[in-house]
């Protein structure tokens, strides 16, 4: 990256929309601009860069993937960049913009694809999906270099609808909304998948974070994604088209149509830029704050761009921070400053004062907070087959530092607080393991898998796991029997199969594999493999719990069944880490 040069025009701090929330991409922005920054002068010394020919002679290609909502202003900017001459080193920029929605985008670098280096560039919505990008060290390679501007997301809705609701004089907090919509009959409301959608997972996690805080907030924010799930749409663009089609009794009345949707505020500006008199849409603005979508700007693989390429991609960056690219960017419902929001963007988007529309969340979302709500959603919305496994092994005794509790007291609390996300439609098991703790056996089926609403003897399948959970204790002076404990229970996992749920096995321990007359681990791993099927994917989730686990070890038993192991310092981390490993599960599957 250090080869490349600073382009024309580059203006530190010229790109993006200037805004009071964090920016998460500022110092790898700096260390980007500093980088290219060295080559300038050795170019021009050396003759490189062309100064007396028409910039067309050589016109650098340049070509973006954009979210489709930020796709017709990019294209706009890149015609204003062919009209008025904007050069990149004494070069033109030919720029071409394709919408693609950024899910897509982000699937195709995690796998590689050929179509993911199509582009040298890409804008999603949302840096949610660079960030996913940049966590995954197998994926095709982003390289942030700012954002361009910014939307936030509320709840639109049908005039009518908003007028029962007070718009807009009354204000509402997220969970007011939600209250509002998800338990009305008359008031249905869409949201984009948030599996695919940045809007409906900003807005989820918007939403989880606020009820987490009363009581019992973990069931009522699965019953909250529950409900949501029931209307969701596969892509935003899909959302919208779930509202009524005119203005009749019928369409208002039809149950199968969304009078409120969860919507960016350009979104909502594009479509009530469009949409016949009488159809626009209001909008309210969570008095609890709005997050944002940030439109990120990044490099895509990096190392193999061209200098021509690189400098020309970073010189359109900046157009869009210069005045004429941000009257652009305005034009289509973008804001450039959240400290100075044209009025005419809000009215036309459906805002209006009172409704708190410079409003943001004191803090933005944190990368494990949107992990732990999406990890929700899969597990709420897909129904669930899940069998834990649990290490009772002498170890687990041992406190946890900085507390009063053993490491099973705190592992005990967050196998309850993980049941609580799960529904009446999930399947969830229990085993323990501990070397010979049933006759030669290293584990016991203590409960199997059934579900959590299922009845026996008096009782359902999650008060037998509830009480399973309460009575965990570990066995004095017992030893970790992991390899053959691992193996029968992804035996048994994989033999029970159920299509069309999330099957997983999740196995729990803090040591490493301490029966010498067990499998070995060269052969767990090879069984482990012939046994994962990708038509009936059961990934294996191994949580390392404490600095005496080995997370190597754990890395390869997982791999090799299609799963992913997760180290914990405290076990109290372990539901973040269940979450996060359905995610990344869900992922590949």
């Amino acid at each position: 990256m250090g080869r490349h040069s600073l382009p024309d025009g580059f203006r530190t701090g010229a790109t993006g929309p200037r805004r009071r929330a964090r920016r998460r991409n500022v110092a790898l922005t700096t260390a980007l601009v500093f980088a290219l920054a060295a080559g300038t002068a050795a170019a021009v010394d050396g003759g490189v860069l062309s100064f007396g020919s028409s910039c067309w002679d050589s016109a650098v290609r340049l070509r973006i993937a954009a979210a489709p909502g930020i796709a017709p202003a990019l294209k706009d900017a890149a015609g204003y960049a062919r009209d008025n001459d904007v050069t990149s080193d004494g070069s033109c920029l030919d720029v071409q913009v394709t919408a693609r929605d950024a899910y897509k985008v982000t699937d195709a670098l995690r796998s590689k694809e050929k179509s993911a280096t199509e582009f040298e560039a890409w804008v999603p919505d949302s840096g949610v999906w660079v960030n996913r990008i940049m966590a995954d060290g197998k994926s095709t390679p982003v390289t942030p270099a700012g954002n361009v501007a910014s939307s936030p997301v509320g709840v639109a809705m049908i005039p009518t609808a908003a007028k029962s609701l007070g718009w807009p004089l009354k204000t509402y907090s997220w969970t007011e909304l939600a209250d509002a919509t998800t338990t009305s009959e008359r008031l249905k409301l869409g949201a984009g998948n948030p599996s695919r959608s940045a809007t409906g997972l900003l807005a989820l996690t918007r939403l989880t974070h606020a009820v987490g805080k009363a009581k019992d907030g973990d069931i009522l924010a699965a019953a909250t994604a529950k409900a949501l799930s029931l209307r969701a749409s596969d892509s935003d663009s899909q959302v919208l088209d779930t509202l009524p089609r005119d203005l009749s009794g019928t369409e208002q009345g039809n149950p199968k149509r969304n009078q409120a949707l969860i919507l960016s505020e350009q979104a909502a500006f594009a479509y009530n830029t469009t949409a016949d008199s009488g159809d626009d849409l209001d909008l309210f603005y969570p008095k609890d704050g709005s997050p944002l979508l940030d439109y990120p700007f990044a490099l895509v693989d990096e190392p193999a761009l061209t200098t021509d390429e690189s400098r020309a991609a970073l010189r359109f960056m900046t157009l869009l921070g210069e005045p004429d690219g941000r009257r652009i960017l305005e034009k289509h419902g973008f804001r450039t400053d959240d400290d100075d929001i044209p009025d005419k963007l809000v009215t036309r988007a459906g805002g209006r004062a009172p409704q708190p529309y410079k409003e943001l969340p004191e803090e933005p979302a944190t990368d494990k907070e949107i992990d732990e709500a999406l990890g929700m959603w899969t597990i709420t919305v897909q129904s669930t087959r899940l069998t834990t496994v649990v290490d009772i092994s002498a170890s687990m005794s041992k406190p946890v530092p900085g507390t009063s509790e053993s490491r099973m007291e705190v592992t005990k609390a967050a196998l309850s607080q993980a049941l609580a996300t799960f529904t009446p439609e999930d399947e969830v098991g229990l085993w323990t393991f501990s070397r010979r703790i049933d006759g030669k056996r290293d584990y016991r089926v203590l409960v199997p898998a059934e579900r959590l609403g299922g009845r026996a003897a008096g009782s359902t399948q999650r008060d037998l796991l509830s009480a399973a959970f309460d009575s965990l204790k570990p066995v004095k002076d017992g030893a970790t029997g992991l390899y053959d404990t691992t193996l029968a229970a992804y035996k048994e996992a994989t033999a029970s199969y159920t299509k069309g749920k999330f099957n997983a096995l999740v196995v729990l321990t803090d040591g490493v594999n301490e029966d010498p007359g067990s499998i070995s681990r060269s052969a767990l791993v090879a069984q482990l493999r012939q046994l994962a099927d990708p038509d009936r994917p059961v990934p294996l989730i191994a949580i390392a719990v404490g600095p005496e686990a080995d997370k190597n070890e754990l890395d390869e038993i997982a791999e090799a069944a299609g799963g992913s192991a997760h180290l914990v310092t405290d076990p109290s981390q372990i539901h973040s880490a269940i979450l996060k490993a359905v995610v990344r599960a869900g992922d590949q599957n």
